[in-house]
């Protein structure tokens, strides 16, 4: 195992965040209940939401919105090819179709408006847009798209908890927006995600599926508050637990101050590689935007070996990766006839995830722009 002197992400907890959670065990009230319950409401405080419904994973919550829109059989969904496998997985476990459209540009990577728009058709239901590595993109004009053709607009807002467009947050932007809590986000409490909604027709039905279609669920049995209870119509089990909602409500407290450091974080990375040849950041602030810098991915110059860039990287103790693979060239997501996607390939051969989180240190950041200079001065020689 490589002694990573930088990790790729890292989380510290404090010792009031992990008392909150060995409180929980010690009340004995496991599942969901009603730190569950203050989770949401305070999430959808936070992201000025109507509703928040908290699940066992940004998985669920993708899957759960797609479910709720009715996608079957049919049906045609456009998304970018730059993302994780999750956000096709959930058109297809629909039965739906994904239709992959491509990015604005290689300096810009999130799905393109116009591209969208020229990959809707007549079996179009959808779009999904991704905010990667916590940017939003063009989700407002991917709002008005959906708006104007009587689509919906889902959005992929794994990367975004605490990134805003003006005064909207990521995620509100379409009917519905779909949030993680994995181990490396940037409100990580092991696995967890929240689907928000400002429709409380699909929020009463979100939850409602979310347990396995019951009129009443087990912490208003234990209190009497029901009986008994009906199954109203199939559902899921997608339910999240008491402690990791109970972490959660902490890690909230302090994300817009964790998202303040990402920023400076990466603000210093962009100064330091506008000095150094053959490498630039992948992503630019944009006025009335706020990143919330889930990762920093920088684009190498053509003609760079990415693979022997990571590797000296590798060696000088730095852990690197790559985000993403285009799910159009994977085998599970590949077509009979590929759409061509120039700017997502292009991307994707010549990206590199760098290090963040907001405890990196001075040090941590020097290692890393060193390490990065010092490989491409010997590969660009």
């Amino acid at each position: 195992m490589p002694d990573w002197k930088v990790p790729l992400a890292d989380v510290r907890l404090t010792d009031e965040e992990v008392e909150a959670v060995a409180s929980v065990y010690r009340a004995g009230w496991l599942s969901q209940g009603p730190r569950v319950a203050e989770f949401e409401r305070e999430f959808a405080s936070f992201t000025g939401s109507a509703q928040a419904i908290a699940v066992a994973n940004g998985t669920a919550a993708l899957q759960l919105a797609c479910a709720l829109i009715g996608l079957g059989p049919g049906d045609e969904v456009v998304l970018p090819s730059l993302t994780f496998a999750a956000t096709a997985a959930a058109i297809v476990h629909t039965g739906a179709t994904p239709v992959f459209a491509d990015l604005r540009a290689v300096d810009s990577p999130w799905l393109s408006c116009n591209r969208a728009r020229a990959a809707i058709g007549a079996r179009t239901r959808a779009i999904l847009n991704v905010s990667y590595a916590g940017h939003p993109g063009e989700a407002a004009a991917l709002a008005e798209l959906a708006l104007e053709r009587g689509l919906t607009l889902i959005e992929d807002a794994a990367h975004a908890a605490g990134a805003w467009v003006g005064e909207r947050h990521a995620g509100t932007l379409g009917r519905l927006g779909a949030f993680s809590f994995f181990a490396n986000k940037n409100l990580a409490i092991g696995e967890g995600g929240m689907l928000v909604t400002d429709d409380p027709a699909l929020a009463r039905r979100a939850r409602l599926l979310r347990s396995h279609g019951l009129s009443s669920d087990t912490w208003a049995r234990h209190h009497g508050a029901e009986a008994d209870y009906d199954v109203l119509e199939p559902g899921f089990n997608l339910r999240l637990d008491e402690p990791r909602a109970a972490l959660g409500v902490l890690l909230l407290a302090r994300l817009a101050r964790d998202n303040e450091r990402r920023a400076t974080l990466a603000a210093v990375y962009a100064d330091a590689f506008a000095a150094i040849e053959g490498v630039a950041p992948a992503i630019t602030p944009e006025p009335g935007v706020t990143c919330a810098w889930h990762i920093f991915p920088v684009l190498l110059a053509p003609g760079v070996d990415r693979a022997a860039f990571r590797a000296r990287l590798r060696d000088a103790g730095v852990q690197t990766s790559v985000h993403y693979p285009p799910l159009h060239l994977t085998t599970a997501f590949s077509l009979a006839s590929p759409p061509s996607l120039p700017l997502t390939e292009d991307y994707a051969l010549r990206t590199v995830t760098l290090p963040l989180f907001p405890h990196m240190s001075e040090s941590h950041q020097q290692r890393v722009v060193a390490a990065a200079s010092a490989a491409l001065d010997h590969l660009t020689r």
